[in-house]
C-alpha cells in the first residue's frame, strides 16, 4: 500500500432486525446504505458473518458468542441500534464491549418511548460512556437522514 492509499474504517452495526425477516428486509437495508455512503466498511452480523454457526451442533450458542466477539474486536467502531424498552441484550453486550476495547461509539435511535435514568440523555447513561462528556449529541442519530449530516460524529470520523 502506497501512503496515497487510504484505509477502508470498518463499522460493526449492532442491532436486533436480523431476528424477524421483514424487518431485515426493510429496516437493515437503509442502515446499511447510510453509513456505507460515508465510506466506511459495514459489518452486519446477520448477513455479513462467513461463518455459519450449525444451530444443530452442541455448543453453537457458544460459538456466535464467539465471532460476534471477534467481530466486534476486529472493527474499528460500532454503531449501534439502541431501540427498545430496554434496548435488545445482544446489542447491549456488543456495545459494552466496544466500549471496554475503546472503539468509537455512535448510537441510533429513532423509538420516541423514554427509557432515561436521567434528564441528561435519552437512554441509560452508561450507554454513553464510549462517547465525549462534550457533544455527545454528535454521536447520537434520531432517523436514518441525519447519519449522513456532515456535522455529526461518525461523518468526521469517516474523514479522519
Amino acid at each position: 500500500m502506497t501512503q496515497t492509499e487510504k484505509v477502508q474504517k470498518s463499522v460493526y452495526l449492532a442491532n436486533p432486525y436480523g431476528f424477524s425477516a421483514q424487518q431485515q428486509a426493510l429496516l437493515l437495508p437503509p442502515l446499511i446504505e447510510a453509513v456505507a455512503a460515508l465510506g466506511l466498511d459495514v459489518w452486519e452480523p446477520f448477513t455479513s458473518s462467513g461463518e455459519k454457526v450449525d444451530r444443530s451442533v452442541p455448543g453453537w450458542a457458544h460459538r456466535i458468542g464467539q465471532l460476534c466477539y471477534r467481530d466486534v474486536r476486529e472493527k474499528d467502531a460500532i454503531f449501534a441500534v439502541v431501540n427498545g424498552v430496554p434496548p435488545d441484550e445482544g446489542v447491549m453486550v456488543e456495545l459494552g464491549m466496544a466500549i471496554a476495547l475503546g472503539k468509537p461509539t455512535f448510537l441510533f435511535r429513532d423509538d420516541f418511548r423514554s427509557v432515561a435514568d436521567t434528564d441528561e440523555y435519552p437512554l441509560n447513561l452508561m450507554l454513553f460512556t464510549g462517547m465525549p462528556q462534550e457533544e455527545w449529541e454528535r454521536h447520537y442519530y434520531r432517523s436514518v437522514e441525519e447519519i449522513g449530516a456532515a456535522d455529526k460524529a461518525l461523518a468526521r470520523w469517516a474523514r479522519e
